[in-house]
């Protein structure tokens, strides 16, 4: 069974999911001192299910590696039952595939976990539903170190300069549709250029075409702790 506490304020209440439960209450009890409700800890699927649906957190910080069902099933599972709930998924990876996994599953923020805890408190204090946060760490120390190759890592692809242009807009968080008035052109022909982005970054969606520009320095990470979707 989750760890329960309480609630006794009208502070943003948050529920940490981790199946290391002393890294969990370690982690609760400083997002406590940092101004938040801790209202418990759950170190499973259907412990944190179960905790989210009794105790309607407004956060949960989520873990990715759990026994059983993972954390991305967890976050897709609470997102269908308390669509209301904003969940932050904090792992050890960050690869753009494993944040757009966490993004198209409903999460709201993503967040390192070799990162600050000053940093993480800056993403859960910004991030909300509907919308996504990704640290900025995430692009400026990779959590899972790549092993050195033999040679350099793979060359920027080649964009046209209207597909830079819908890049930029893509990368300060517009919608298809917004980025298309802005330039001046029609929908359809701002859906080709993302197609092409889709293409050229061999992403899957277009959070990854974000994450893999910022990557490969095709747009720039912005200043503040979180980039949006």
């Amino acid at each position: 069974m989750p760890t329960v506490l309480a609630p006794t304020a009208s502070l943003r209440t948050v529920l940490v999911v981790d199946d290391h439960r002393s890294f969990a209450e370690l982690l609760s009890a400083a997002l406590g001192q940092a101004g938040m409700l801790p209202v418990g800890v759950a170190g499973s699927f259907d412990e944190a299910v179960e905790a989210v649906l009794r105790l309607r957190p407004d956060v949960v910080v989520m873990d990715v590696q759990m026994p059983g069902q993972d954390g991305i099933a967890a976050t897709r599972r609470i997102r269908e039952l308390a669509p209301d709930t904003v969940i932050a998924v904090v792992t050890a990876h960050s690869d753009p595939d494993w944040v757009a996994r966490a993004g198209q599953a409903g999460a709201s923020a993503f967040i390192p976990k070799n990162g600050s805890l000053t940093e993480m408190i800056e993403v859960l204090d910004h991030c909300r539903a509907g919308q996504m946060l990704v640290a900025r760490s995430v692009f400026t120390h990779p959590a899972v170190p790549a092993v050195p190759g033999p040679g350099p890592g793979p060359a920027a692809p080649r964009l046209t300069d209207r597909e830079r242009d819908v890049l930029a807009c893509l990368g300060r968080g517009m919608p298809v549709k917004s980025a298309a008035r802005v330039l001046g052109i029609s929908l359809e022909t701002c859906r080709g250029y993302v197609k092409s982005l889709h293409h050229k970054l061999d992403a899957s969606s277009q959070l990854e075409v974000v994450i893999r520009a910022q990557a490969l320095g095709l747009v720039d990470v912005p200043d503040s702790p979180a980039v949006g979707r």
